[in-house]
């Protein structure tokens, strides 16, 4: 029974509503532009992006021939900060300004909304957008004046805009964050002793529980989206995900186990407490693509034209130039920094800043030496959708 005005609201629904805001509070990215900042890290988020640039292309222009709107809505769900932000957009506007002037038809206006926690560093993307608008104009002429850019603070769990208002919905790297970390685990009911998120050595109902959250956030993205997208739109999902039907597979869990290790020399050593190790989950989940499917065909309102898994290295910017002359110990400083401009505000929130910059060393370490026996990658997912 959903709490009403005459219906007060129960201790544990109290706590986990508690739970929610926390996670809405601390779940984003480093902001502004200094070394630790997602920003000057996202560099594994952009090379995703491009990979995936075909797919996203296909969507976008599938959707304009089958809706042909004056007026294009257009949603980046957890769009973050920094670089990647407006490259998203850029590229949407490329494919539909190329497609415009191949058939010779009039460019819609773009309305592009810009949608992340409220936590998340949007004054940066604010700030950016003069320099943003006057390069369309100057690459596209005037007729890209009618494009309108606006930021959406709130958790795309649920609603964000108009019934019918979007004919395309993107989202990149941020599906695979949950709403909460699964309440078995927040309540105590379940020990994840010594583990920071799913592991090998993570009981059963863990792992039970993260799937549990992760499909009734899923169902509720799916719902939510279902009323926003007009029929005939599309979406365009990238996630972190595994090809193994494993859920504490290497593929994801892996890198997090990592830093799990780090977390626990530091509690030997009596930096840190063994309890305040233990009540530290992560609220995350990588799907494997039946996962995905089934929800999908359970909530019942897309069809699914596309469901891919792609490997990416956790240096993304590994080649076969730089392994010829290889330096492990700068590549694990890459990917150790990264990590940190994503997880550090949850890290700060659980155990305070002083242990951060301490963690984070002791992470680049483990990760050179993990780095020097395994060829590590991250395995991504990738869904195209369309409203039925």
């Amino acid at each position: 029974m959903q709490a009403t005005q005459n219906s007060p609201k129960s201790s544990s629904e109290r706590e986990r509503d508690s739970d929610i805001m926390e996670v809405l509070q601390v779940l984003h990215m480093n902001g502004g532009n200094n070394q630790t900042s997602y920003a000057s890290n996202s560099s594994l988020q952009r090379k995703a992006i491009s990979i995936a640039k075909p797919i996203t292309e296909e969507a976008i222009l599938a959707s304009f021939c089958k809706t042909s709107p004056e007026s294009l809505g257009v949603a980046d769900l957890g769009c973050s900060s920094g670089p990647n932000t407006l490259f998203v957009v850029s590229k949407i506007i490329d494919t539909i300004y190329a497609k415009c002037s191949q058939i010779s038809c009039r460019l819609p206006e773009f309305r592009i909304f810009l949608n992340d926690l409220p936590g998340n560093d949007f004054n940066t993307i604010f700030t950016s957008l003069p320099a943003f608008y006057d390069k369309l104009k100057e690459e596209k002429g005037e007729g890209l004046e009618s494009c309108f850019i606006a930021g959406v603070p709130g958790s795309f769990y649920g609603r964000l805009f108009p019934s019918r208002s979007l004919h395309f919905v993107h989202s990149s790297y941020s599906l695979m964050w949950l709403s909460q970390v699964p309440p078995e685990l927040d309540s105590g009911n379940i020990t994840n002793k010594g583990n920071i998120y799913m592991a090998k050595t993570s009981p059963p109902e863990v792992l039970r529980a993260y799937l549990k959250q992760f499909q009734k956030d899923f169902f509720k993205f799916l719902r939510s989206r279902s009323e926003e997208i007009v029929p005939g739109g599309r979406m365009v999902l990238q996630l972190l995900g595994r090809t193994s039907a494993d859920p504490s597979s290497k593929e994801c869990c892996y890198i997090w186990e990592l830093l799990a290790q780090a977390l626990n020399d530091m509690v030997l050593q009596g930096v840190i407490e063994e309890n305040e190790l233990d009540s530290f989950n992560l609220p995350q989940y990588a799907p494997s693509p039946p996962e995905v499917k089934a929800l999908v065909q359970a909530e019942g309102s897309f069809i699914i034209h596309r469901l891919e898994t792609y490997a990416v290295s956790w240096d993304p910017e590994d080649n076969a130039i730089q392994n010829l002359v290889f330096d492990r110990s700068k590549r694990a400083e890459k990917v150790a920094t990264y990590m940190r401009a994503v997880a550090e505000p949850l890290v700060t929130s659980h155990f305070g800043e002083a242990i951060v910059h301490d963690l984070f060393k002791r992470y680049r370490d483990i990760v050179s030496e993990h780095m020097e026996t395994e060829d590590a990658k991250f395995t991504n997912l990738v869904i195209s959708l369309e409203k039925k």
